[in-house]
């Protein structure tokens, strides 16, 4: 069962409260508005006739009949919002944010969510909450999850409700065929391998099956979309009985366990390996499986996609006569050929990588999951001291914030590092999450952090990713 409760951690930090109802940006609405799609929607926009006009807008009030009227005052300048202030850009990036403690599932003392959309919509999921074990022992496990969707959201929504329960089943499969009292790592580490290609298997051969059925266009069209998207998954699932986090990764999302040295300072331990064009293990690995077809991975992507694993992303796995009757059918997306040589496929694979590892209940740890929008900006070691500097207590205060010089984004190319740098570390936020996320996109450079925030989708894409994160506290209060 999910968590629902909300709790409001560390307090004195000066930051809103994350028990609340998100607050919409108010600075990115145009000033004047005129999508009236209903009339339920101009009684409830304009219910008050009469509204003071302002030089440069138009304003509508209602008549008798409804209708409304559109008044034209003297247009004498064109009146445009500033971007965002400080307390705008901190109202921002908290839209997302929420907190929960755990005081049942023993070794999960709290963890922390984030997510700040540049797509519209955001093409991130994440899931987390508790779940019964899958060994139908009468206790409880946790489980996170983030889902970074690429060419729409579809197949990473369709994985916030389908992954876990095929997770589940195929362990609780695994269970029931061993002897032993206890289920070897390299047992849990096949079952979840195998739900993932199943369910995997399940999204890209569905569409044959969807194709050749006597439902209605639409209808078809809809179960098709999360074959046509695509998505990373990175899944961590915590068996508190003997304190092992199994993490299974598939695609560039990352996983990295923070665990505190005797000496206080803090090591990254990665979880998870990023899949990409640019891993030479995986590189190796297509050319292995597809040999003699030397272009298959060129500037770091895979026949033009990012990724080397993903769910969904059927145009590299399904067979170019089948794409070529979808595109035909159904006006699916293009398929690959001729830009790219497409001989063999599949290309891609939802098959993970797991891992298994032990949290150690005598030292403090934590982990830290998130998509790549954030590893975009952040090493994984800048990462983990950054919440080790937050868990230092520090608030911030007192502590005089620098100044820079008048900043664009042509300072990029003049050497400023458009990714994270110490010197730009702030500290002001309650929520582990939301201080990565910060960090990641200017830290206390507020003419930085408020220029990327200022430009909406689809602009925002130029300057930062859909960006998800989830910071779990193992063993610390």
């Amino acid at each position: 069962m999910f968590l629902s409760g909300l709790t409001r951690a560390r307090p004195g930090r000066a930051t809103p409260s994350i028990l609340r109802t998100p607050t919409k940006r108010s600075y990115s609405k145009p000033s004047s508005a005129f999508t009236l799609n209903s009339a339920s929607n101009v009684k409830k926009i304009f219910a008050t006739a009469g509204v003071a006009s302002t030089a440069g807008l138009l304003w509508l009030t209602t008549t008798q009949d409804g209708i409304p009227r559109i008044d034209c005052p003297p247009a004498e300048q064109m009146v445009t919002e500033p971007g965002p202030s400080k307390e705008q850009v901190t109202r921002i990036l908290y839209e997302g944010a929420c907190s929960y403690r755990s005081n049942d599932i023993p070794g999960v003392n709290r963890y922390d969510v984030n997510q700040l959309a540049s797509n519209s919509p955001c093409e991130d999921r994440y899931i987390h909450g508790k779940l019964s074990s899958p060994w139908d022992d009468g206790k409880e496990w946790m489980a996170w999850a983030v889902f970074d969707g690429h060419a729409g959201w579809q197949t990473a929504d369709l994985l916030t409700r389908q992954l876990l329960p095929f997770v589940r089943r195929s362990l609780h499969e695994v269970k029931s065929q061993s002897n032993e009292k206890s289920v070897p790592d390299e047992l849990v580490q096949q079952a979840i391998m195998k739900a993932f290609v199943d369910l995997d298997d399940l999204i890209v051969k569905e569409a044959l099956t969807t194709s050749q059925s006597s439902e209605s266009l639409q209808d078809k069209i809809k179960k098709l979309a999360p074959a046509y998207a695509g998505s990373c998954a990175l899944l961590s699932m915590y068996e508190p009985a003997i304190s092992t986090l199994h993490v299974a990764c598939t695609g560039d999302s990352r996983a990295v366990l923070g665990q505190q040295r005797p000496d206080g300072s803090w090591e990254a331990i990665p979880l998870s390996i990023d899949q990409s064009g640019r891993n030479d293990e995986e590189i190796a690995r297509l050319y292995k499986e597809h040999p003699g077809e030397d272009n298959i991975v060129k500037d770091g992507r895979v026949l033009g996609i990012m990724v080397s694993r993903a769910f969904g992303d059927s145009r590299w796995k399904w067979s170019l006569d089948f794409q070529q009757e979808m595109k035909r059918r159904f006006n699916a997306p293009s398929p690959l050929t001729p830009r790219y040589d497409v001989r063999t496929p599949p290309y891609l694979t939802a098959e993970p990588v797991v891992t298994s590892t032990r949290i150690d209940p005598t030292k403090p740890s934590f982990l830290v999951m998130a998509t790549d929008g954030l590893w975009d900006t952040l090493s994984s070691q800048q990462g983990v001291d950054l919440i080790g500097k937050w868990l230092s207590g520090n608030d911030g205060k007192g502590v005089k914030s620098p100044t820079y010089e008048p900043f664009d984004f042509g300072r990029f190319r003049e050497g400023v590092d458009w990714r994270f740098v110490e010197e730009r570390t702030t500290l002001q936020d309650d929520n582990a999450a939301v201080h990565l996320t910060r960090n990641s996109l200017g830290g206390n450079h507020h003419e930085l952090i408020a220029g990327r925030l200022a430009f909406d989708s689809p602009f925002s894409r130029h300057l930062r990713d859909d960006i998800t994160v989830q910071v779990i506290f193992f063993n610390k209060d």
